[in-house]
């Protein structure tokens, strides 16, 4: 199993990246069975809101960037791309929640979540540029947005990680709980917003969020863009030898 999904008569839908010999590592079929999943809540009037949850100890290590490569271009037929627009265009709640490791997307997916809650002691980490590679998934306009120019440098430019007393006080995180109650903290948040009336939530996610969706989705394709020619460059090239050679 790589992504479990799960629906529960009161209108949750739970996705858990369940793969720990990678430390949850997207792949592209996990990326696929995101979109779908998303794409399936989207129509589904009987899902009000989704939860994305790893286990209660790791989120996400990021990328699995070997199985990443193997796609081919950055286009609307990449898994990975197809999520990012789709987790971006998402009308309804999304409720994250984190413990272990969040990197790369790991963290910059939270971005887009609507509620997000961690265990203590996390890794969140961006090391775009430690990779040869820019910012995804409109972080470089989201994260700016969020904590500031200077705050989001030190961790897109420098790719510093950080945990998540520092991830609470940048407004990244909505509440830290205990690694053993997380998942079922999200849980009840998540069972509270879908008894509310779902209309009014979607709306209301709406005008929070309409400006910078219909930005972020312009933003996403130019980074795509410098993304995929870094990918091309020497400098990335080695920095990605490199990886592979201490994996």
């Amino acid at each position: 199993m790589t992504v479990n999904v799960s629906q529960s008569p009161a209108g949750v839908m739970t996705l858990s990246l369940e793969r720990p010999d990678k430390k949850n590592a997207l792949s592209l079929v996990m990326y696929q069975q995101l979109t779908e999943a998303l794409q399936h809540a989207e129509r589904d009037p009987a899902v009000k809101v989704v939860v994305l949850q790893g286990s209660d100890s790791c989120f996400s290590s990021g990328n699995d960037l070997q199985d990443f490569l193997t796609a081919g271009e950055l286009n609307a037929h990449h898994p990975t791309v197809a999520f990012l627009y789709q987790l971006n265009a998402f009308t309804k709640p999304v409720i994250a929640a984190v413990a272990g490791l969040a990197i790369g997307i790991g963290t910059t997916a939270l971005l887009h979540c609507d509620l997000v809650y961690a265990a203590p002691g996390c890794r969140f980490q961006m090391p775009f540029s430690q990779l040869g590679l820019c910012p995804e998934a409109a972080s470089s306009l989201l994260l700016p947005q969020l904590v500031g120019y200077q705050r989001a440098a030190q961790y897109l430019l420098l790719g510093e990680a950080f945990d998540t007393d520092k991830a609470e006080a940048m407004g990244l995180v909505n509440q830290q709980v205990a690694s053993d109650k997380l998942l079922d903290f999200a849980a009840e948040k998540a069972l509270a917003l879908a008894k509310l009336p779902a209309e009014a939530v979607q709306h209301s996610k709406a005008l929070l969020r309409g400006k910078i969706k219909r930005k972020a989705d312009k933003v996403i394709a130019t980074e795509l863009e410098v993304f995929g020619e870094l990918l091309k460059s020497d400098a990335c090239q080695q920095q990605l030898q490199t990886f592979f050679t201490k994996k």
